[in-house]
């Protein structure tokens, strides 16, 4: 299928959804790939990694031309080449998204919602953090909380960071969209960051119908492809003043 969303969330940052159809012939065909692409490519032996892969510079492409190129520091975290923007990446079943900023960091997580979330939990939450009791919301309060500090973990740049003991995300109602708060403390970080959960309606100029919309479905996030329904939950994070400074900000 392609990009299924382009989004402009405001005048430097840029969503880009790109759902996986392709195999990975088709997808070679439509990335140019240099030699350090090239380098990393042969390193993954499954197909889904591959196509992971080329999808992310599929969406690039289309996000911010074809000469955009991708690096990667010693935890992985993911730079544009040119140091144009600053960008997030995230996989989750059958889509890749991506999300760049030309003047504040950003990180954004994409979550298929199956696993029993509920057992590993402990993990994760600490004893500042609430989760509802509601059983028909729980699965998605947890897995919001889970995205939040994935996405804070990839801002922070993930060296050092513990999801449970060095991020905290402030307690919330269970909505489907909507502004939350968290923060990141260790020895060397003290921040704190407003996190937005999107709830945005895009059509293709061709008028076909919504091509992405998230609806609630008891207490769940669905995310609509061509009528298609998958449980997802996506969140975007900008640091907080970028939000206060710029008032045509809406993410809702």
């Amino acid at each position: 299928m392609g990009c299924i969303t382009k989004h402009y969330l405001n005048e430097s940052a840029i969503l880009g959804v790109w759902k996986i159809e392709e195999d990975i012939k088709t997808l070679m065909g439509m990335v140019e790939l240099d030699e350090d692409d090239r380098k990393k490519y042969r390193v993954f032996k499954s197909t889904s990694r591959k196509l992971e892969f080329l999808s992310v510079r599929a969406l690039l492409a289309e996000l911010l031309g074809k000469d955009a190129r991708i690096v990667y520091n010693k935890n992985n975290k993911p730079f544009l080449k040119d140091g144009s923007r600053f960008i997030s990446i995230s996989h989750s079943h059958n889509l890749t998204a991506i999300l760049c900023s030309g003047n504040e960091r950003v990180g954004i997580d994409l979550e298929y919602m199956s696993a029993n979330i509920g057992s590993i939990a402990f993990k994760f939450l600490n004893r500042k953090e609430k989760v509802t009791k509601n059983d028909e919301n729980r699965k998605y309060h947890l897995y919001v909380h889970w995205c939040a500090k994935e996405s804070l973990y990839k801002i922070c740049d993930k060296e050092g960071i513990s999801f449970r003991n060095n991020i905290t995300i402030h307690p919330f109602e269970v909505k489907e969209s909507g502004e939350i708060k968290g923060e990141v403390r260790t020895r060397k970080i003290n921040e704190s960051f407003d996190l937005f959960i999107p709830d945005t309606t895009i059509t293709q100029s061709c008028g076909q119908k919504v091509l992405w919309e998230q609806q609630n479905s008891r207490g769940r996030s669905v995310f609509h492809c061509y009528s298609t329904p998958i449980k997802y939950r996506m969140l975007s994070f900008l640091k907080s003043w970028m939000a206060l400074s710029d008032p045509e900000l809406t993410l809702l």
